[in-house]
C-alpha cells in the first residue's frame, strides 16, 4: 500500500513586510507589550457650515480646470489665506497666484466669476433712484470694493431723478491713501450733465471709520459741487465687514 508523499510545512511569510522590503518601505515596527501606549489623537474642530458653503462654492468653480486632488488643495489653500470665497473673488490676481500657483485657466474663471457678480449687482442697484434702493447700492459697492488690496476713490454720477448715470473711478491709491481733486470731479460732473454725486472709496485696513483726511477731503467737495448747484448726497466708506455713510454720521 502506497503512502501519500510527504508535503513539508513551509512557515507563512507576511506578506505586507515583503512587499514593504521590495518597495523600499521599511516595515512597520511592532509594539512592545511593555511600551505605554501612545496618547489619543486630537480630533480637530469640524469646520462651521460657512466653510462648507464657501468651499463648496470654490470647489466647483475650479474643478472646471484642475483634477479633484489638486482643485480640493487649492480650496483649502484659498480660504485659509483669504478668509472667503468673497475675499478670493476680491482680491489682486497676482496675490492669488502667489498663494495658491492656479494655472492660467482656474483664475481666469475666478475673474470671470467676480466680474460677473459685480455685473449682477450693478444691474439691481441701477433698476430704481439710488436714494430709494440704498441697499441694492451698498450691495454693488461691497461687491467691488470691499476685498480690493489698494484704496480706491468712486463718484458715482447720478441724473435729475437721481438714476445712476456713471460710476467713475477718480483715482487708485496705495493701501491707505487715494488723492482726489475737487475740480476734476466738478468738471466731470458737469461734462456729463450730472444732478448729484455719491462719493464712495473704501478702506482695505478693515475699519470704515473716516479719517480726518476723509472728512477734510469730502468738505471741500461738497463746497466745489454746491457752488456750481450739484448736490453731493453722500459719501460711503465701504470696508471688508462693514459700511459707514458721512450723512448717517451726521459729518455733511
Amino acid at each position: 500500500m502506497s503512502h501519500p508523499a510527504v508535503v513539508p510545512v513551509v512557515p507563512v511569510v507576511p506578506v505586507v513586510p515583503v512587499v514593504q522590503a521590495a518597495l523600499g518601505a521599511r516595515p512597520r515596527r511592532q509594539p512592545s507589550p511593555y511600551e505605554e501606549a501612545p496618547p489619543p489623537r486630537r480630533q480637530a474642530s469640524a469646520p462651521t457650515p460657512a466653510f462648507h458653503d464657501d468651499a463648496a462654492l470654490l470647489r466647483d468653480l475650479l474643478a472646471r480646470s484642475l483634477r479633484p486632488r489638486r482643485c480640493a488643495s487649492a480650496v483649502v489653500t484659498l480660504i485659509e489665506r483669504f478668509g472667503s470665497t468673497a475675499a478670493v473673488l476680491g482680491a489682486d490676481p497676482s496675490e492669488i497666484q502667489r498663494s495658491s500657483r492656479l494655472p492660467r485657466e482656474a483664475l481666469a474663471d475666478l475673474m470671470l466669476l467676480r466680474r460677473l457678480a459685480v455685473a449682477l449687482s450693478r444691474i439691481q442697484a441701477s433698476r430704481e433712484p439710488v436714494l430709494s434702493s440704498w441697499s441694492a447700492l451698498l450691495a454693488y459697492l461691497r461687491a467691488d470694493l470691499a476685498y480690493r488690496p489698494r484704496e480706491q476713490f468712486r463718484t458715482l454720477f447720478l441724473d435729475k431723478k437721481n438714476r445712476l448715470l456713471r460710476d467713475e473711478i477718480c483715482n487708485d491709491g496705495t493701501v491707505d491713501h487715494a488723492p482726489v481733486y475737487p475740480r476734476e470731479i466738478v468738471r466731470r460732473a458737469l461734462e456729463l450733465n450730472a444732478s448729484a454725486l455719491v462719493l464712495v472709496h473704501n478702506h482695505p485696513s478693515g475699519d470704515p471709520a473716516p479719517s480726518q483726511a476723509d472728512i477734510a477731503m469730502t468738505r471741500k467737495i461738497v463746497d466745489a459741487c454746491r457752488a456750481l448747484g450739484l448736490e453731493v448726497h453722500d459719501h460711503v466708506v465701504v470696508a471688508r465687514e462693514a459700511v459707514a455713510s458721512f450723512r448717517a454720521l451726521g459729518l455733511m
